[in-house]
């Protein structure tokens, strides 16, 4: 009977964990929890033919993380992370709708921001979708009642990463553009609340000071996996490194010459899916 069920754990273990997102931004979550958790088996789904989500009604993006996660749910996996911002902030009631444990990007990035901040003062950019739906200032919110927050939309910094326009002159003056209005107020934690902007980390660095506490969610939710695959014990220990399946629902070209960027690795097993 011990056997049986040692057997049975270790099969639930080797499931992967389930990651989608509106289109490439979350293959910055998804590297960084390769690089925590190197013996985990992974599927991502980026849903290509709808990006983005930031410009479609709550009804809408709700409906289509439902699709997701249930697709994802189809490929037998032991934990859903939703790495897409939007989705995150608008489709608040997805855990109904999944029978796996869920973790979205937004509550690691609170809980990193909340932890780090020295005077209480931070700062939150984002897609407008995201900022729009006040999530990021809620939770930090609920979680530092004392906090003063403040949040801008950075809208046009999607299109410069996917551009690869990491250190053009227009992205730091756009940069420079976004941030201004809210360096006033004198933060000392900003959050990168898109999962394309921890591309232009090393700009928003130098522009912003390097003072300034800058919060990847990405990193922060790689953290939030590890830790909830461990007190499930759930951790698969390998000895093989675990696999990457890639689906996505348009163009499998462009998205593995982009994606390969967002994942800084070649892209293999990218399928479409139907």
């Amino acid at each position: 009977m011990i056997a049986s069920l040692s057997a049975k754990n270790c099969a639930s273990n080797k499931k992967a964990i389930g990651i989608f997102d509106s289109g490439v931004g979350g293959l910055t979550v998804m590297r960084q929890i390769h690089a925590a958790l190197p013996y985990e088996n992974i599927c991502y789904f980026g849903d290509t033919a709808r990006v983005p989500y930031g410009n479609k009604s709550p009804e809408t993006i709700k409906k289509y993380a439902r699709e997701n996660a249930r697709f994802l749910q189809d490929q037998n996996i032991k934990i859903l992370v939703v790495a897409c911002n939007t989705a995150c902030a608008l489709a608040t009631d997805l855990h109904s709708y999944v029978d796996v444990p869920l973790i979205g990007v937004i509550e690691p990035g609170v809980r990193h921001a909340v932890e780090s901040t020295r005077s209480g003062s931070i700062a939150v950019l984002g897609t407008k979708g995201t900022i729009s739906s006040g999530a990021y200032q809620e939770r930090l919110k609920a979680a530092l009642p004392e906090a003063k927050i403040f949040a801008a939309a950075c809208p046009l910094l999607v299109h410069v990463v996917e551009e690869q326009l990491f250190t053009h002159a227009a992205t730091r003056l756009l940069i420079e553009e976004y941030t201004a209005p809210l360096m006033k107020n004198s933060p000392d934690t900003v959050i990168l609340g898109c999962t394309h902007y921890p591309l232009l980390q090393p700009l928003f660095q130098e522009i912003l000071g390097e003072d300034i506490i800058l919060i990847d969610p990405a990193y922060s939710t790689a953290l939030a996996v590890q830790q909830k695959l461990r007190a499930l014990d759930q951790l698969n220990s390998g000895p093989e490194k675990g696999s990457c399946a890639f689906f996505v629902s348009d163009d499998v070209l462009k998205f593995k010459e982009t994606g390969e960027l967002f994942f800084q690795r070649s892209l293999d097993k990218v399928t479409l899916k139907i």
